[in-house]
């Protein structure tokens, strides 16, 4: 293993926090590293990638690649991925990459993992990636020939910082082709939140259902208002409809893995657990002393969440001013 080419995903003209996670592993391991990107402001952001050891980069930097089309991402990746010769490919494992990638993969006659939680680059790749809910884990093989793709959950590895400035060499990619497609984005709503996407946040505070009802969330807001956190919710709440499905954390939500978890009147079903257990600190809030939640808590307080989190909310008022 030589090389390794990085799908850096874009966002409003910038690289979002997931590629320098992945840019810094293959950095720490002295490999050749090339990014891939897309969208409009690809070009522009690349160059920002000096820093960080990356001698090449394929771009389009076309409003084509603003909304997610599978045919047309899955021909234009697999075709750079061709002309970059990598032995490996890492991204992001967000719900674009998840579908993105399998597609990819077919094309090239290779493998794609997601979910990693573990990897390594130096003296050979490996990675390891969790199995059955969390309950454990399993070191992957790659068997089929090709590129090895990698998709690395968010918030699994250190970002590093840039050091020094080097030449990025930046090969635009062709416009892709929007005839004979089976499918075409006709339009995207988008929700009011301008917020961080939980999979990228580093605090998340989250609600559940032992608020009883819609309006009590404000206590979950507020406490995440005040740390600067982001929101989220349990299945329970979003199909109750107190909140977007955008916001549900759990294995038919989102998997998340931020510095500080604080889980308020969710009890901790296994599917919730799923998608938060990899948090570096767990707090939770509950009533039940007996929530399963506790189990995997870092710190538990046992109590009536609507006297603890007001208060919670005022100590870190206090401390923050």
């Amino acid at each position: 293993m030589s090389k390794v080419l990085v799908f850096a995903e874009v966002a409003n003209g910038q690289i979002k926090k997931g590629a320098f996670e992945l840019l810094t592993a293959a950095r720490s391991a002295n490999l050749t590293t090339q990014v891939l990107a897309l969208g409009t402001g690809a070009k522009a952001a690349v160059q920002t990638l000096g820093g960080w050891s990356v001698s090449e980069a394929f771009v389009g930097d076309n409003a084509a690649f603003d909304s997610y089309n599978p045919e047309v991402f899955a021909e234009t990746v697999a075709s750079a991925i061709k002309d970059s010769g990598a032995d490996v490919v890492l991204a992001s494992s967000s719900l674009l990459a998840r579908d993105l990638f399998p597609r990819v993969a077919a094309r090239l006659g290779s493998a794609a993992v997601s979910d990693c939680t573990e990897l390594t680059l130096a003296g050979g790749l490996k990675v390891r990636r969790p199995m059955y809910s969390g309950k454990c884990s399993a070191e992957v093989s790659f068997l089929a020939n090709g590129p090895k793709i990698v998709l690395m959950r968010a918030n699994q590895l250190p970002v590093g910082e840039p050091s020094g400035s080097a030449a990025i060499a930046v090969k635009e990619l062709p416009t892709p082709a929007t005839t004979g497609l089976k499918t075409m984005i006709k339009d995207i709503v988008k929700g009011a939140t301008g917020k961080l996407d939980l999979t990228e946040a580093n605090i998340i505070v989250a609600g559940g259902r032992g608020l009883k009802e819609a309006a009590n969330f404000k206590l979950v807001e507020d406490l995440a208002a005040t740390c600067g956190a982001t929101v989220g919710a349990s299945r329970a709440i979003v199909d109750a409809g107190w909140v977007p499905h955008s916001m549900q954390v759990g294995q038919t939500g989102k998997t998340v893995a931020p510095s500080l978890y604080i889980a308020i009147g969710i009890s901790g079903a296994i599917q919730h657990l799923a998608g938060m257990s990899g948090s570096k600190v767990i707090v939770a809030i509950n009533k039940d002393a007996n929530a399963p939640i506790f189990q995997k808590a870092s710190y538990g307080v046992v109590g009536d969440l609507f006297e603890v989190v007001p208060a919670l909310t005022q100590e870190f008022k206090t401390l923050l001013q």
